[in-house]
């Protein structure tokens, strides 16, 4: 690594101003950032210092999403055999099947979506963000498993230019772009986001065994009621179809662990949304209603994309609610809506997905009033003082 190091070093003046490529200065910062640890240091001013920069907290992300992965990787093999009737494949064999299946899509994500964000760098004169390294492993772990790669280069293009650089970049987008980027094919291509061949490899393209269906238990619950979703366990532990790193609770819980165990996720809004959307199933249970509304309250927080959402995305720090109080409020409403959603909308088993994307727009608005809120109290302890 010191010898890397000290290739780059003497390398770096010809991207300095007044160097051959200074043009290409913020494409090589971001190779030098990524690769090594800035040596900048805070020469004046009152700053927070911490040893967490961006770059170590997504770092830490990408490794909480590691079980998802290669639980997803497994289970796509997994779902394969049940559909084509496969019985002599172990378990490696239906591990590597699936991880050779998602490997595409991970690289045209990170391809795509990193080469606008060097893009945009170099256009603004800016220095690339790292923020792309955690967005880039998400997206393809929302996405079915059989989507065309040029649907998922388009998908991963808008939400990048649309739902990020166009706010500025960073830190200045509203919206989740991960959630931009499935919320983009689920209008603009809905087939691939709402028929049940998509969520199991091969099925798109003919064949399966007669009478298999890949529906998700979200769509089973839609169409033949709560007596045909698979079990609790099954959910619990994602051996269903479902999006590629949504399925198995167990998986996601590990990564909240790592997320919670170093700071860098806020139990706050996991704790709030686990509790709104648990509260919201336990009063559409004893007001009644459509036949949905009698699915156990507690099946809400393990099938769908509810955990992955709530751990991953809720959670996302440039888009959730910034104020303590805010995040209670924006994660009980992001967990009540996506309940809302799923039971009253026919056309749309998932909620998880449009209640963050609400929500997100909402945060500020909660932050202010929480703000608000706060002033008027300190103002009114100043005046009985």
């Amino acid at each position: 690594m010191s010898f890397l190091l000290d290739k780059m070093k003497k390398i770096e003046p010809l991207f300095e101003k007044g160097g051959r490529f200074e043009k290409l200065h913020s494409v090589y910062d971001g190779f030098a950032t990524f690769l090594f640890v800035p040596d900048k240091v805070t020469t004046r001013g009152s700053h927070i210092r911490d040893h967490m920069d961006m770059k170590r907290t997504m770092t830490v992300v990408i490794i909480a999403l590691m079980p998802a992965l290669l639980f997803g990787s497994y289970n796509i093999g997994l779902q394969h055999t049940r559909a084509f009737g496969i019985n002599d494949w172990t378990l490696m064999n239906m591990f590597w099947f699936g991880f050779l299946k998602i490997l595409p899509l991970i690289i045209v994500s990170y391809v795509v979506g990193l080469g606008i964000e060097f893009i945009a760098a170099q256009i603004r004169g800016h220095e690339i963000n790292e923020g792309y390294l955690v967005t880039g492993m998400l997206i393809p772990l929302i996405m079915p498993v059989d989507v065309p790669l040029w649907m998922l280069a388009v998908s991963v293009a808008f939400a990048v230019i649309i739902g990020k650089e166009i706010f500025g970049g960073t830190g200045m987008n509203i919206l989740n772009p991960a959630l931009t980027a499935r919320a983009f094919l689920f209008f603009s291509y809905p087939g691939w986001m709402t028929g049940d061949a998509v969520w199991i490899e091969g099925l798109t393209k003919g064949g399966g065994l007669d009478g298999f269906s890949g529906a998700t238990p979200l769509a089973l619950a839609k169409l033949d009621g709560f007596s045909q979703m698979p079990s609790a366990m099954e959910m619990f532990i994602g051996t269903i179809p479902g999006s590629v790193g949504e399925t198995s609770t167990v998986a996601i819980l590990i990564g909240a662990f790592i997320l919670l165990l170093t700071g860098v996720g806020s139990w706050r809004i996991m704790l709030s949304m686990t509790l709104g959307a648990l509260g919201m199933g336990l009063l559409l249970n004893a007001t009644g209603g459509n036949e949905y509304t009698q699915i156990p309250a507690y099946y809400h927080l393990i099938m769908g994309g509810f955990a992955f959402g709530a751990v991953f995305m809720a959670t996302d720090p440039v888009t959730a609610a910034q104020t303590g109080t805010g995040k209670y409020i924006y994660g009980a409403l992001t967990g009540i809506l996506v309940v809302i959603i799923r039971v009253f909308n026919p056309a749309y088993p998932e909620g998880t997905m449009l209640a963050i994307l609400l929500m997100n727009v909402m945060a500020p608005l909660i932050d202010h009033y929480v703000v608000q809120a706060n002033i008027r109290r300190r103002i009114k302890r100043v005046k009985t003082a």
